[in-house]
């Protein structure tokens, strides 16, 4: 068994687009990972690829600080506990959450972790997905910000995306006429197929524009995951009262924020556009991931996963997200969650 192991840390800050160079790999020796108390050593077997990662590049002022230069790159994960303090609240073997970054091995307080208890019928990816961040993000967006009812109608931008794709169908179980936006004809397919929206607009089409005006009419919800153009165009479709879920802008995470221009429209429709962060919905995470993990149990929420193997792979994989490569959520395999050779340090 090697007596080291390997973590990517940030190595400049991108101006623009993810280079080769943003990162840097490097190793370091499992002597150093000692637990102290109420702390665990963990081995992680997945890290999670998401857009706010490209934010957290940035040295601005956001809702967490950013990572710093040379600092292992910040990612939730899962792994499993092979070492544990004195006082810890964990045992050897446990499978955990959290955020554990990009490196096979972590020392972290065991307040930073949760321990997994996964439901019938799902996966421990789920909770990367579904059942994690993301799941929460389109649960508590959906229904909390958005306050979609029945009956309305709904937009999801980024529809084949994580977060969208669970959104499609969080609509249609509330009864909404639900409209999706995706960036191929493969990908609106499987958004009206099989997570069963009412209709999926390729944005990339000549004909968008005017494809967007002819399906959606005037819209009650948009659920917006790209910012930038179309957010811009979903702001001349609103209903009176209609409400903008505003929770990412991945169009604009590489490049300079679009400026919008059609927002008077919120004052004419005496509509609203309102920011979230699901962190601030931890407390009632529990119901939601009841809810959801019955649904993934009897096959009536799908999911997607696109599953790249090897640590290594991470800084190459996570421009993918910017340009639509991946094909369901983004995941990074670090190691098997059962495997005698890492049992132990």
């Amino acid at each position: 068994m090697p007596s080291t192991y390997t973590h990517i840390v940030l190595r400049e800050r991108p101006v623009a687009d993810i280079l080769p160079d943003t990162f840097e790999t490097k190793r370091a020796s499992k002597d150093d990972l000692v637990p102290g108390p109420k702390q665990v050593v963990v081995r992680v077997t997945y890290v999670s690829l998401d857009p706010a990662m490209r934010g957290w590049l940035k040295d601005a002022r956001s809702y967490l600080p950013p990572v710093q230069i040379g600092e292992v790159m910040r990612a939730g994960g899962l792994g499993v506990v092979v070492q544990v303090g004195s006082g810890s609240q964990f045992k050897e073997g446990d499978l955990v959450s959290g955020t554990v970054g990009w490196t096979e091995y972590v020392v972290l307080d065991d307040k930073n972790l949760e321990k997994i208890t996964i439901p019938p019928g799902c996966t421990s990816l789920d909770f990367l997905n579904t059942l994690g961040a993301t799941g929460m993000t389109a649960y508590f967006g959906l229904h909390d910000v958005g306050k979609l009812k029945a009956g309305e109608t709904l937009v999801v931008s980024g529809a084949a995306g994580s977060v969208g794709s669970l959104v499609c169908q969080l609509g249609k179980r509330t009864g909404a006429r639900v409209i999706g936006i995706a960036g191929s004809p493969e990908k609106c397919s499987w958004v009206e197929t099989e997570l069963g929206a009412d209709k999926a607009l390729n944005y990339k089409s000549p004909t968008f524009k005017q494809d967007f005006r002819d399906a959606v009419g005037y819209l009650d919800v948009y659920f917006d995951n790209v910012g930038g153009e179309i957010l811009d165009l979903a702001l001349t479709r609103l209903n009176k009262r209609a409400r903008i879920v505003l929770c990412g802008a991945i169009s604009a995470y590489n490049s300079t924020t679009y400026g919008l221009r059609n927002y008077m429209t919120l004052i004419a429709q005496r509509a609203k556009i309102e920011g979230f962060l699901v962190f601030d919905y931890a407390s009632e995470y529990p119901r939601a991931i009841k809810e959801l993990a019955v649904g993934l149990a009897d096959g009536s929420i799908k999911r997607k996963f696109h599953i790249v193997d090897g640590l290594e792979n991470a800084p190459k994989s996570l421009p993918m997200l910017f340009s639509g490569a991946n094909d369901g959520k983004l995941i990074v395999k670090v190691s098997d969650e059962v495997d005698s050779r890492f049992s132990k340090l």
